[in-house]
């Protein structure tokens, strides 16, 4: 006799007596499924993690389904004799002839071997009429006029209805070996060894920031901090080209995606424009003033190194989006796409505190509404496996001390910032703030203890690293070439080794 499930049954819904809507399940194996798990109990364990009582489409197996749960749970013995309690006022139950019905559906003493089958069929079964279901309110919603919602915002809502369907079926993956989790682990090692001992992770393209880190790791939220001028927006676009370039060099070396040290890239520009952001990359590559490009002062030789980065930098694996006002629902979801259209392995958000949440709150619920969104941007990591960095501006407390350098402290509405990030950096410049305390001219010998102090410090950027959960914190010295937007390593000799 064979135990697979019998032939799936349609299940024909009457919508407003007009359009008819077949629906697929499986009521046999339904009634195997309840029948095999009050005969063994122990098959519980083998479908709990992946079947729900509303995956059932009879609701009366769902409630037994879930009754035998609560026993299973509670320890005791999930039989037709201890559940009957549980249904004698049940009205479906009655209509099958009352709580005698439990024990016919144990009569098939076969369905104990092909239990996980029932329980895989009922599944997908649920998964295909979740997706009639989300199909249909998708040509309802268009279909209705009389509401003024914009077509993008129905696609969005939509994606996200999709990809829930989509994720459900996940839940297993969840679960790994501790052999499969130490594979992982040693072919991260076996990645910072052939680099060069540094790097384990995508390249930031800063030796000192990749000797900090590691490099960025998979399914880490890396928060990058500092107040306006100290460059956190051009080292964010800095590290994204370097990444999306390894990527794309690698590539064109042979060497295969899940060992390269680059990523294709997805830089979501909430303050910036896409055209801006790029003009800061090309003015770094070509080594071209951004300030004379945007006013076009720039000679013939510097349009031609212009055109030739532009040309050489045409297939960078680097996606931006500008959409002002993202709710960090819409882009997990704009992310999500990214993933599954261009396998982006890093995510850039510029910057945390212009996304909102999914609910429109007061200035009392900031800090709640900041909660949710880092709380997103984490689970984003984790669910598609890419690092994630969020720029974050400070407090002005900053401005009020006499050291200026900042502080985890100094996060503006910290709390779930400094909690949810795996990855807390500070930029820091010391130049941008000595700039303002030049003394009076007249005052010679301040004048020039100023200029001396100036000039020891020109171009000397710090990424204060104040929370990492790989490894130690610290101070990574930089260089920042302002006038190409572009940090560099620090020459060995050039940092006086401040402490953080």
């Amino acid at each position: 006799m064979s135990s697979l499930p019998p032939t799936i049954t349609p299940l024909r819904v009457v919508d407003g007596g007009a359009a008819t809507t077949t629906l697929p399940q499986n009521l046999e194996a339904e009634s195997a499924l309840l029948g095999a798990l009050m005969i063994d109990n122990r098959l519980v364990e083998d479908v709990i993690t992946k079947l729900k009582a509303e995956h059932f489409a009879d609701q009366l197996h769902g409630r037994i389904y879930g009754a035998i749960l609560t026993l299973s749970a509670k320890g005791m013995a999930a039989t037709p004799v201890t559940l009957k309690p549980m249904f004698d006022a049940d009205p479906a139950m009655a209509e099958l002839g009352g709580p005698g019905y439990l024990a016919t559906l144990t009569q098939n003493g076969v369905a104990v071997l092909a239990a996980k089958d029932f329980a895989q069929q009922i599944y997908d079964l649920a998964l295909l009429r979740e997706l009639i279901r989300v199909g249909r309110d998708m040509v309802t919603d268009a279909s209705d006029t009389s509401r003024d919602i914009a077509p993008i915002s129905q696609i969005e809502a939509a994606e996200m209805a999709l990809y829930k369907v989509a994720e459900a079926g996940e839940v297993q993956g969840a679960v790994k070996t501790f052999r499969e989790a130490a594979i992982e682990a040693v072919t991260m090692a076996d990645r910072a060894k052939r680099s060069g001992g540094h790097l384990s992770g995508y390249t930031t393209g800063l030796t000192g920031l990749n000797e900090k880190m590691g490099g960025l790791h998979k399914s880490d939220l890396l928060i990058l901090a500092g107040r306006p001028a100290m460059g956190k927006t051009s080292l964010a676009t800095n590290i994204a080209f370097a990444c999306a370039q390894r990527y794309a060099q690698d590539k064109a070396r042979g060497i295969e995606h899940d060992k390269s040290s680059g990523a294709p890239v997805a830089f979501f520009s909430l303050e910036m424009s896409s055209d801006q952001l790029a003009t800061r990359i090309l003015a770094e590559q070509s080594e071209v003033s951004g300030e004379m490009l945007r006013m076009g002062k720039i000679s013939d030789d510097d349009f031609t190194r212009l055109a030739r980065a532009s040309t050489e930098l045409a297939g960078l694996p680097l996606w931006i989006d500008d959409t002002p006002g993202l709710s960090i629902a819409a882009l997990r979801t704009r992310a999500r796409r990214l993933k599954r259209q261009h396998g982006i392995g890093l995510v850039v958000v510029d910057y945390l505190q212009l996304l909102t949440g999914s609910k429109t709150s007061g200035g009392d619920n900031r800090v709640q509404e900041l909660s949710e969104i880092t709380r997103g941007l984490k689970t984003l990591a984790k669910e598609l496996n890419v690092p994630v960095i969020a720029l974050s501006q400070l407090s002005r407390a900053v401005e009020n001390r006499e050291d200026k350098r900042p502080q985890l402290a100094d996060l503006r509405e910290s709390g779930s910032i400094e909690q949810d990030a795996d990855i807390v950096m500070f930029v820091y410049r010391e130049e941008y703030y000595h700039s303002l305390k030049q003394p009076d001219p007249e005052d010679a010998q301040k004048h020039q203890q100023w200029r001396e102090k100036a000039e020891k410090i020109f171009g000397l950027a710090e990424v204060i690293v104040a929370k990492q959960r790989h490894g130690a914190t610290g101070t990574v010295p930089l260089t920042f070439i302002k006038q190409f937007t572009k940090f560099a390593d620090r020459a060995e000799g050039d940092y006086d080794g401040s402490p953080y």
